[in-house]
């Protein structure tokens, strides 16, 4: 139950990390803040370029989404044997 719990709120984390880099990369990208390559090295720090950032961002969501469904089915098992 604790390991659930810890996925869950781990899941909601690493979706906000996610969706934070996906966001800043493309403000990046856009040069909605300062010229592209300033940008780049002020928010992302050794980061190649915009898309990798984006990239990264993107790995990050689908981690989450698959983390959280993991815990979502744990929750799920842990009812219907309560319920039993």
């Amino acid at each position: 139950m604790t390991f659930s719990y810890a996925a869950r709120i781990l899941a909601y984390l690493i979706l906000l990390v996610g969706a934070w880099q996906v966001v800043i990369g493309l403000v990046i990208a856009n040069e909605l803040l300062l010229p592209y390559e300033e940008a780049l090295r002020r928010y992302t720090p050794g980061a190649p370029s915009s898309g990798s950032v984006i990239d990264k961002g993107i790995y990050k969501l689908v981690v989450a989404v698959g983390l959280g469904t993991l815990a979502e089915i744990s929750f799920r098992l842990l009812k219907m044997r309560r319920e039993q």
